[in-house]
């Protein structure tokens, strides 16, 4: 078994003080060593494959250096984009991130929200199944100072009691709608896919909604609901076709882009053509839809700046724990945008 490189080893190696290596290997922002000091006790710790001791370095800071993520679902490349997304911008903060999925598991994300004291981190960005079901944890959670960052869709009528960064669907669905209509079509489906318990930002009835208003009476509204899953919302979407054979909708829209993918593979071994025959609109705008064979239309969240706001209000609270000027929970909302391509056209 290799001996553990300790920090005094590398104080010694680069000739410096242990106080004075530890300044540099934390990048704490009151270090008075000169550039080539850092640089050669980099290099020391380095050579000889130092790595800090998370719990000991806690211990004397009282920090971890670690954000944790919690998602909903890891297989979904939603959430995938928002982890890696979010890695970049704390990293480029100097701390690590930890990632725990719920595996859209409403028992799983009730233990860890419960086990949330207990992880190793300064700070959580949560991802939640419904930010509403937990608003009495949340407001605890604030009230104990804890740092902690919502994500979510949907805008509440009344603010979250802890910081926030929300993606309101309105701009985002009222572009998508208005294009269709303007293509002509008249006959719509909207398909939620969702995992148990969770809540899909009032979504479908802001769609209704803005078709009514447009003349779409809700008897041309087909409303589906299907799991989590991209096999489970093919599935529901191929039942779907097959019962409305002689009435099928022009048009439709997929609560997240995996369920709209779902949705074009049932809809082609039906044989129609998208968008010939069907319009197919997905929500998230993952990297993949710029790169199906029929590339997909769908309404962004903005997760690039969703995450750095989600980074930048995290460690706020971290660093300055005890600022008067964080007293008040902080809400930040991202409007979506609509990217049409390949997969809508006329009806």
């Amino acid at each position: 078994m290799s001996t553990r490189i300790r920090l005094k080893d590398v104080a010694a190696r680069a000739g410096v003080a242990v106080n004075t290596a530890s300044t540099i290997l934390n990048r704490r922002p009151n270090s008075w060593a000169s550039k080539e000091t850092e640089e050669r006790v980099f290099a020391a710790a380095a050579e000889m494959g130092y790595r800090p001791n998370k719990t000991a370095r806690a211990l004397r800071s009282g920090r971890f250096h670690t954000i944790g993520l919690i998602i909903q679902d890891v297989t979904n490349p939603f959430f995938c984009t928002i982890a890696d997304e979010l890695e970049a911008a704390v990293e480029a903060r100097g701390y690590d991130l930890l990632v725990e999925s719920c595996r859209s598991s409403p028992e799983r994300e009730k233990h860890l929200l419960h086990e949330l004291a207990d992880m190793e981190v300064d700070g959580t960005v949560m991802w939640l199944s419904n930010n509403e079901t937990y608003r009495n944890e949340l407001a605890t959670m604030f009230e104990k100072k804890m740092s902690v960052v919502v994500l979510g869709n949907g805008v509440p009528e009344i603010a979250l009691p802890t910081d926030a960064v929300l993606s309101d669907f309105t701009q985002g669905l009222q572009d998508a709608v208005k294009d269709l209509l303007a293509r002509g079509h008249k006959r719509f489906a909207f398909l939620s896919a969702q995992a148990a318990g969770t809540y899909d930002g009032s979504r479908s009835e802001l769609f209704q909604n803005l078709l009514a208003k447009a003349g779409i009476p809700r008897s041309s509204v087909h409303l589906l609901q299907t799991g989590h899953r991209i096999d489970q919302a093919y599935q529901t979407f191929q039942d779907f076709l097959v019962a409305t054979e002689k009435n099928r909708p022009t048009a439709m829209v997929a609560m997240n882009d995996i369920a709209a993918v779902g949705c074009m593979r049932a809809a082609v071994e039906a044989g129609l053509s998208v968008p010939g025959d069907l319009s197919i609109v997905g929500v998230d705008d993952i990297p993949l839809c710029e790169y199906l064979p029929t590339t997909l239309s769908s309404i962004r969240q903005r997760y690039k700046k969703i995450t750095q706001e989600a980074a930048d209000l995290l460690i706020q609270r971290i660093e300055h724990r005890d600022s008067t000027e964080l007293a008040q929970a902080r809400q930040v909302i991202y409007p979506t945008i609509y990217t049409p391509r390949e997969s809508v056209g006329p009806a």
